[in-house]
């Protein structure tokens, strides 16, 4: 593979964990081998791997994002994340509620339910 997907397989196992990206890796098909390639580089090893802000910043926009695109399938992933990039729960309210105000209520109310969701699952997996 390409240093670029070394980089980034390095960065999403930083930020996701090693669990999860061995699972991923491990359901990953012919199929799907290109596509995972290209997040891997372009998103794990280019956006990801800038150190141009903080983990924790783009981890914020990155939820602010999902959120106010209605991408919620993926922000349970990434409220896990933040126990790695250390996006605080502040951090992460502050973020929905700037998608209130920018990209709506309704789709920020959502974000807030599933990442009430996740943190209860994280809290109880950590008793």
């Amino acid at each position: 593979m390409s240093e670029r997907f070394d980089k980034g397989m390095q960065v999403r196992r930083k930020v996701l964990g090693n669990t999860h990206v061995d699972r991923a890796e491990a359901a990953k098909t012919a199929f799907d081998e290109p596509f995972q390639t290209l997040i891997t580089e372009g998103a794990w090893g280019t956006v990801w791997a800038s150190d141009g802000i903080s983990l924790r910043e783009r981890s914020m926009l990155t939820l602010a994002l999902l959120a106010a695109t209605g991408n919620f399938e993926e922000i349970p992933m990434h409220i896990r994340a933040t126990a790695r990039t250390g996006a605080s729960k502040r951090d992460v309210l502050e973020a929905f509620q700037h998608v209130a105000i920018y990209a709506g209520v309704p789709r920020a109310n959502h974000a807030l339910k599933l990442a009430k969701a996740t943190y209860a699952e994280m809290e109880a997996e950590n008793e």
